[in-house]
């Protein structure tokens, strides 16, 4: 499993986490999009906003591995801002290649983008 190093391991002040620390002895957990619904919390708003920021600085509009990025987090932001950058894509797999849609992330998390 690749680790990114210098990506935040957690939003701050809070217990949702960015990245694991270790593989699972099982394997990858299997990303899955979620639905977000207008009545989430703030702060699981906020959580979402921060990783975002956190992917985009840290990868920009490159692809990158999944490696230690938390399955729940992406989840939240997968199949709309955060897409497949590879055919077949496997999602119980710390290699599968992920990348920003820019698009749909400028248009749901504009505040991200601003400079």
């Amino acid at each position: 499993m690749l680790k990114h190093r210098g990506f935040p391991s957690r939003l701050i002040g809070t217990d949702y986490q960015f990245t694991i620390r270790r593989p699972a002895k099982d394997g990858a957990t299997s990303l899955k999009a979620r639905a977000r619904f207008k009545d989430r919390r703030p702060a699981d708003r906020r959580a979402d906003t921060e990783f975002l920021a956190a992917l985009w600085d840290y990868f920009g509009d490159a692809p990158f591995a999944r490696g230690n990025l938390d399955a729940g987090r992406l989840s939240w932001l997968l199949s709309r801002e955060v897409v497949a950058a590879e055919e077949p894509f496997d999602p119980a797999s710390y290699d599968a290649l992920l990348k920003i849609d820019v698009d749909a992330a400028q248009r749901a998390f504009p505040q991200v983008f601003q400079e």
